[in-house]
């Protein structure tokens, strides 16, 4: 399995659902994918292997990453890294099945692959002239269904299933895939039947899922059918054309967020390489985690958000606005003209005017101000308070204070308020008691609130026992082990002699011990650190010392004199302690102590004071 770990570089891995930037010393960090941050404390560090996060403690090498990211089995996670890295794996106890051995998800993504080169395939039989005549009909030739995998599922009800059958997928497979369903007389019949099929990828690439768009007038199914909800497919965290759009995401900081396939489609012919589109469902909380996973989650980021003009399009913006506080990262909003979506927008104006469209974007907080104030009536006294109440939160929610300072302005004249002054007060006053509470301004119903609160998870309680990092000796112990772990032989032989107990927070006496169990830093070669966190006794140590092997080095000069002089410093500390601890027994003696005994513990204190002077004086040379 080592072979495997090797062979899949772990920021290869990484980088697939998050963007990485150098974080010094060696190491990658990012936004962590586990849990929700705002500044990144996840750190990967290709040379090892390993990566962490300080914030949720989770840590692990390329195996534990992709089983927790992909709630995998580990022997699912060992066939999926294999097969990247192009690594034939053998299997004992009868050889090799693949219907039998290979986990539920692999399986269900194969199923998935070979169903979308089947429907690709089926894009050009004579049956989907009508599928070819639609595309066409919105710009689309050959060569755009190839780039994005469009195909045609046939009109027969199981084509697709005796095509998977005969791939040795078994029913139960076809049906927990959501590629079949249960017909009435309990046989596995085709799920998409008769239309125009968009494969639904995950941010690495796998289909997961297929959208399926009706052709026919005879079909009485919806506009559009996407697959159910399956162990590979949730709709909630599916963002159609995140793999085509990741790496230009990350280089622009830039998302165009649409509606629906063909104006991903019509976007990225056109130009603006940057957009997606959620599935069926609205864009939510787990859609904006991996918006910010990849966009760094940085002030000088931006979300666009493109909708038709109608009442439909506004009030999704609106919704949209509601999520706003969620980013770090600018929101606009792109209107589209005459109601028209990008799709149509490309075909009747061209690749020109689907990039104008995002560049006339404004400001989508410039857009919820204008919409709230207009529900108003400005013509009375009340209606402009009312609106100065229901706006003002708004324009306090802005980031940048200056903008928000000129918004205030602005809010005054929409509203017809001559004391410019008053709209000013109010919404810095907002702003202040939102930054009190450490919080942004809310422009919710009271209602609303309470059951955020009600609904909002309890911290989780830090595991294992708290360190003081404060303590001048603590944070030497820990830079020792992190240099034993992370440079070995730069404390090489010298470390292998401190015993546990020179060591004060139990956490790191039982990485000590565990380093000890691997061999120690003079054995150390390519597998010292698995062995270390292999002979960890629990989770916590394990993520301990992941922990420790990924977190930096406090100077960015490692050398043998650095970590001498925290050799130096350990050792003497324990020292000291121990010559505490013998004039302490001095005491205990009384006035008529045994004099062979009192010789022995003399003699003992005489050593410890010869050997702390010496490594004062000496340094490591005294060691």
């Amino acid at each position: 399995m080592k072979a495997v770990r090797d062979a899949v570089p772990i920021d290869a891995v990484v980088s697939e659902y998050l963007q990485l930037r150098n974080a010094g010393g060696g190491n990658l960090k990012g936004l962590c994918p586990f849990h929700d941050e705002k500044s990144p404390s996840f750190h990967v560090s290709p040379a090892k292997g390993l990566y962490h996060c300080f914030g949720c403690q989770q840590g692990g090498d390329t195996v534990d990453f992709v089983m927790k990211i992909e709630h995998l089995s580990f022997a699912e996670t060992i066939e999926r890294l294999a097969a990247q890295a192009g690594i034939t794996l053998r299997y004992e106890e009868g050889g090799y099945t693949p219907g039998r051995q290979q986990g539920e998800r692999i399986r269900l993504v194969e199923a998935h692959k070979i169903a979308a080169k089947f429907y690709a395939e089926q894009l050009n039989s004579a049956e989907a002239e009508i599928g070819r005549a639609f595309l066409a009909g919105r710009g689309f030739d050959q060569a755009a269904a190839e780039h994005f995998g469009v195909g045609y599922s046939p009109a027969g009800w199981d084509h697709l299933t005796r095509f998977l059958r005969g791939k040795g997928f078994s029913d139960k497979e076809l049906l927990v895939s959501g590629l079949a369903q249960e017909s009435r007389n309990g046989r596995p019949i085709d799920r998409f039947r008769g239309r125009l099929m968009w494969p639904i990828r995950d941010i690495t690439g796998e289909v997961i899922g297929f959208g399926a768009r009706k052709l026919r007038d005879d079909d009485n199914g919806p506009k559009y059918l996407n697959t159910p909800e399956t162990p590979l497919y949730r709709k909630s965290q599916v963002l159609y054309g995140i793999e085509l759009a990741k790496k230009e995401i990350a280089r622009t900081n830039k998302a165009v967020v649409v509606e629906g396939y063909t104006d991903v489609m019509a976007c990225h012919l056109a130009g603006v390489t940057t957009a997606i589109a959620t599935c069926g469902t609205a864009f939510a909380g787990e859609h904006i985690k991996i918006l910010r996973r990849l966009l760094m989650d940085n002030a000088a980021s931006e979300v666009v958000f493109t909708f038709d003009g109608d009442a439909a399009g506004q009030k999704a913006a609106l919704r949209a606005f509601e999520d706003d506080q969620k980013f770090a990262a600018e929101t606009s909003i792109a209107i589209t003209p005459g109601g028209m979506d990008p799709c149509e927008l490309r075909l009747a104006e061209g690749d020109a005017a689907v990039q104008a469209l995002v560049e006339s974007r404004t400001p989508l907080f410039a857009f919820a101000i204008r919409q709230v104030v207009a529900r108003h009536n400005l013509d009375t006294a009340e209606g402009r308070a009312a609106a100065l109440e229901a706006a003002a939160p708004i324009v306090a929610n802005i980031k940048n204070s200056a903008i928000q300072h000129e918004y205030a302005v602005q809010l005054a004249g929409m509203l017809g308020i001559l004391d410019t002054q008053f709209v000013v007060r109010r919404v810095g006053q907002l702003a202040r008691w939102a930054r009190e509470r450490g919080q942004r301004p809310d422009t919710r119903t009271p209602r609303a609130q309470g059951a955020q609160q009600a609904a909002a998870p309890q911290p989780q309680a830090p595991r294992g026992p708290a360190l003081n990092l404060r303590s001048p000796a603590a944070l030497t112990e820990r830079e020792l082990l992190k240099l034993a772990l992370q440079y070995p032989e730069l404390v090489a032989p010298a470390f292998d002699a401190y015993g546990e107990d020179e060591f004060t927070a139990p956490p790191y006496a039982v990485v000590r011990r565990c380093i000890e169990q691997a061999g120690g830093v003079t054995g150390a070669d390519d597998g010292y650190l698995a062995r270390v966190r292999d002979a960890a006794p629990d989770d916590t140590v394990r993520a301990l010392i992941t922990e420790l092997a990924v977190e930096a080095v406090r100077t960015k000069n490692v050398d043998e004199t650095y970590a001498g002089v925290q050799l130096v410093h350990v050792r003497l500390r324990a020292v000291e302690r121990r010559v505490k601890d013998v004039q302490a027994g001095l005491v205990r003696l009384g006035d008529r102590p045994d004099p062979e005994h009192l010789a022995a513990v003399q003699n003992e204190l005489w050593v410890l004071e010869q050997y702390g002077r010496a490594l004062k004086d000496r340094g490591a040379a005294a060691l």
